[in-house]
């Protein structure tokens, strides 16, 4: 899978500009706040349908403008790929090969991208609610059945919220088996596909981070062990889950337990890596992890994402700079930096500087 073009129109601090990849490694270069980040997020917006820096659409639009465009070409083993949005205050409209599309999910799986920054250090160091978002932004864009299973279940889980508000205790007593059956239903989807998912991150990320570490180090990830069997066994436990905690619930006014509390447990030579990784172990934890998902798309696809990589190099020592770059080999990866001389290492590389959001190609 690699992009071969993008054009930005009033996106950020881009006015109306056009970039061209190579299909190997890309050198995003220049000075701070040029916009060398924004030419990373427009890509992954492409690929998702959301920006890994903001939740409302609208701040992608340029300052003093109307709406935003970003166009992309791509090509992967089934061929090529357009995908246009235009984003306006009120929101936005996309089109997938000249065809307008109005659901997200038709978005996901058109092209494949693993984004890296330092903000994902989140993963590690913050609270559950990232880790399952890691898990949702990788899961969704490999299989459109979780990302519909997840929408499914967050909007049913919100309607049962509202239900636990009420004060007519009997009539919400009478009324949650209803919204259980459908909640687990869904629920049971996307537990199973998320321990599928990490029993396959855990033994790859482990390798590459012994790899980053020279075998220093040891890493693990697993899910909660409160999930587990298939759809069938897991919607019955979570009804049971749910029934029995039902005075819980209408005293608390919302859902306590179910898929949407899940976590992932990061361990580093057998202690948690939350509360006891230094930064630089936290670092390449999350950089081994974000790797690992690189493996994943491959194995599940058939083909590599697109690997972003946002201004990683100025957080990682020489050595890991070098194995990183060698990692690349064999995929398209947009790398943003302040100075491409400092991740060149013999490679061959395609160079695109950014001036205030000007591209010099």
């Amino acid at each position: 899978m690699r992009i071969k073009n993008l054009k930005l129109k009033n996106f950020r601090n881009y006015e109306d500009e056009s970039i061209t990849f190579g299909g190997g490694l890309n050198v995003v270069f220049g000075r701070n706040a040029q916009g060398k980040t924004n030419c990373a997020e427009a890509v992954f917006y492409l690929c998702t349908g959301s920006s890994p820096r903001c939740r409302r659409d609208k701040q992608l639009i340029r300052h003093g403008c109307d709406f935003a465009e970003i166009c992309a070409e791509a090509e992967g083993m089934y061929g090529s790929v357009s995908i246009d949005a235009r984003i306006t205050e009120s929101g936005r409209e996309v089109r997938l090969n000249g065809n307008k599309i109005t659901r997200n999910a038709d978005i996901l799986g058109n092209i494949f991208s693993v984004f890296f920054s330092p903000h994902e250090l989140r993963l590690i160091q913050d609270g559950p609610d990232e880790r399952r978002r890691f898990l949702n932004v990788s899961i969704s864009q490999l299989s459109k059945p979780y990302y519909v299973a997840l929408s499914r279940y967050n909007k049913i889980l919100e309607q049962r919220n509202n239900l636990l508000k009420n004060r007519d205790v009997s009539m919400v007593m009478d009324t949650l088996p209803v919204w259980d059956e459908q909640l687990c239903k869904y629920g049971a989807v996307v537990a199973c596909k998320r321990a599928e998912f990490a029993a396959m991150l855990s033994p790859i990320a482990r390798d590459i981070h012994a790899e980053l570490t020279d075998g220093a180090e040891e890493l693990s990830i697993s899910p909660e062990k409160k999930y587990k069997g298939d759809e069938k066994q897991l919607s019955k436990r979570l009804f049971d889950e749910l029934s029995a905690n039902y005075e819980r619930d209408i005293r608390l006014g919302f859902t306590a337990s179910g898929p949407h509390r899940d976590d992932l447990d990061i361990i580093i030579d057998g202690t948690d890596a939350k509360n006891f990784a230094s930064q630089g172990q936290t670092r390449t934890a999350a950089l081994s992890i974000k790797l690992a998902e690189v493996e994943i798309f491959k194995r599940m696809s058939g083909e590599y994402p697109i690997l972003i990589l946002d201004d990683v190099m100025s957080e990682l020592d020489l050595p890991r700079r070098k194995k990183l770059v060698a990692r690349t080999d064999g995929l398209q990866t947009i790398l943003t930096c302040t100075h491409a001389e400092r991740v060149l290492y013999g490679k061959e590389v395609t160079k695109i500087k950014i001036e205030g959001g000007k591209v010099k190609q």
